[in-house]
């Protein structure tokens, strides 16, 4: 009986924590978003910068970068990816970026 509820205590924990987890995600997202409104370029600039990152991080360990795609073609390849290399949506968002611009 402890067992079943000291599990069932780990699992709300697991539970809170990445929903924490997420809530600071978005925050950090909302102000990025925010502050592309007022300056589209360097907002543009940034989001490349961070596909990069996000690219070598996640697939350079496999893959050189390949010329630029078009930005169709290279949707396709990252969805194909996604699951394999375990990227997120802002992953793929971010990459795709860099990879199409």
């Amino acid at each position: 009986m402890k067992l079943k509820s000291l599990c069932a205590a780990l699992v709300m924990m697991a539970v809170l924590l990445a929903m924490a987890s997420a809530k600071t995600r978005d925050t950090k997202d909302e102000a990025a978003k925010s502050a592309a409104a007022s300056h589209p370029a360097q907002h543009d600039q940034d989001m490349r910068f961070e596909g990069e990152k996000r690219f070598h991080s996640n697939c350079s360990r496999c893959h050189a970068a390949p010329p630029k795609f078009p930005a169709r073609m290279m949707g396709t390849i990252v969805r194909h990816m996604r699951v394999r290399a375990m990227l997120t949506d802002d992953d793929v968002r971010y990459i795709l970026r860099y990879m199409t611009q």
